[in-house]
């Protein structure tokens, strides 16, 4: 098996759906011989900030001198980018070999009248025996939906817990209150384990207070009361604030956002947990230069100067307020042309209703999604704004059009879908390259 093999096989089992439950990847991990269990795992749930906070705990401990495993999901260019080791993706040649490892004990799976896994339990399933293989010190593994059922809560007690701001989202899967989502999120909470909880609403947070009592469970909260905002550029973010176990003193990033530095908080309060339960070598001087050199692809991500072209991965509710705010505080004033395109099943008319108000001009496209709201019927959702609206399906003609409204002196904005998020970051670094040969 080649690379390419690899994914049609990872991408066709797409039509296996989607299942929340975990006897599926329980007997598939079984017949691998248990790769999840011979690893050490920090475990990040939650609706928004997931990737955010599982990056910035990777790198501090890959600063420090760790292998450290990085699951997560969606991708946005490669899919190699889902599993990644101190900063690398899984090579390919690697992927299609522990692909056909896990294709093998499927086969006999399915032979002894087990269902089939889902795609996602077939690529947590790869992740889980590359990461034991590879003998990682650690692994950052991000919840793919919910947490009680999800593929990835197969994993013993975690070394911690991390649950980031609860919102709704998946709401088909996860229920329709704050307090149902809340209890699949706090799936992840073990018995006797340590759980960080980011802020959250409260009837979010009394629901997983109480499951935190249940399993016997200690809890940490993120502390936001000693933050000190004291720098917030398009180009860095400088900030001071405190956990529960210490202070820091102008911490510097790269990922920018009122809402970064939050998730920047909930990280450095999982580093001190982690050093102070589980004995955790962590340096100061690995602490500071790891945040430092964090970064997260399409989080509000710039991608090009003159015009300033941003992406952001802002695709519900919670993430168009964040995205929202962010543009009130770095972008007022600034001249926006706003591409977007949005999948069915999300919030869609909430995050209009924070973005639209903001910017001046609106192209709306159609992700490259089978669960996609065509550009037409997003751009009637846009009619009530009375801002001007323009109908480009096809994304690369969106982009081309978002660029032709734009003045060198303006802004140039994508967001409301990762998959074509993913699509524009790849037409802006190939024209990047194309000028650095050309030049």
């Amino acid at each position: 098996m080649n690379y390419e093999q690899a994914l049609t096989y990872i991408h066709d089992t797409y039509k296996f759906g989607r299942k929340l439950g975990l006897d599926n990847i329980k007997y598939l991990l079984n017949l691998l011989d248990n790769p999840h269990q011979k690893v050490k795992v920090i475990h990040v749930a939650g609706t928004n900030g997931k990737g955010s906070i599982a990056s910035l705990i990777h790198s501090v401990l890959k600063t420090q001198g760790y292998r450290v495993g990085l699951y997560t999901s969606p991708y946005l260019e490669e899919f190699t980018e889902r599993i990644r080791i101190s900063g690398e993706d899984i090579p390919r040649e690697r992927l299609a070999q522990v692909t056909e490892e896990v294709k093998m004990k499927i086969e006999e799976m399915v032979k002894s009248g087990q269902n089939h896994p889902t795609e996602f339990e077939v690529v947590t399933a790869i992740a889980f025996l590359y990461y034991a293989q590879e003998e990682v010190d650690f692994v950052v593994l991000e919840v793919g939906l919910g947490g009680r059922l999800d593929a990835t809560n197969v994993i013993n007690t975690p070394l911690l817990s991390i649950i980031t701001p609860i919102g709704y989202d998946h709401t088909a899967y996860l229920g329709n209150t704050l307090k149902e989502i809340a209890f699949e999120k706090g799936g992840v909470i073990k018995e006797d384990g340590l759980t960080l909880v980011a802020p959250q609403e409260e009837e979010a947070l009394q629901v997983l207070k109480k499951l935190s009592q249940e399993r016997n469970n200690q809890l940490f909260m993120t502390n936001l009361q000693g933050l000190e905002i004291k720098k917030s550029t398009i180009e860095e973010q400088v900030f001071s604030c405190e956990t529960y176990a210490r202070a820091y003193e102008n911490v510097e990033i790269k990922l920018l956002g009122a809402h970064q530095i939050e998730n920047c908080c909930t990280a450095l309060t999982a580093i001190d947990i982690l050093k102070e339960h589980h004995d955790i070598e962590v340096s100061d001087e690995s602490i500071y230069q790891g945040i430092l050199e964090t970064r997260w692809p399409g989080r509000m991500e710039v991608v090009q100067d003159e015009p300033t072209v941003i992406i952001d991965g802002a695709h519900n509710l919670q993430g168009g307020q964040a995205l929202a705010n962010t543009l009130k505080q770095l972008l007022s004033g600034r001249r926006i042309t706003f591409v977007m395109g949005m999948l069915e099943d999300k919030e869609v008319d909430g995050f209009l209703n924070e973005l639209i108000p903001l910017v001046d001009i609106v192209i709306a496209t159609t992700p490259n999604s089978p669960r996609s709201m065509p550009a037409n019927v997003l751009a009637g959702k846009m009619d009530v704004f009375k801002k001007p609206i323009h109908v480009e399906a096809e994304v690369r003609k969106a982009i081309e059009k978002g660029l032709a409204l734009t003045g060198k002196d303006d802004v140039l904005l994508f967001a409301g879908s990762l998959y074509m998020i993913g699509e524009v970051r790849s037409y802006f670094k190939s024209n990047q390259m194309k000028t650095i040969l050309n030049f």
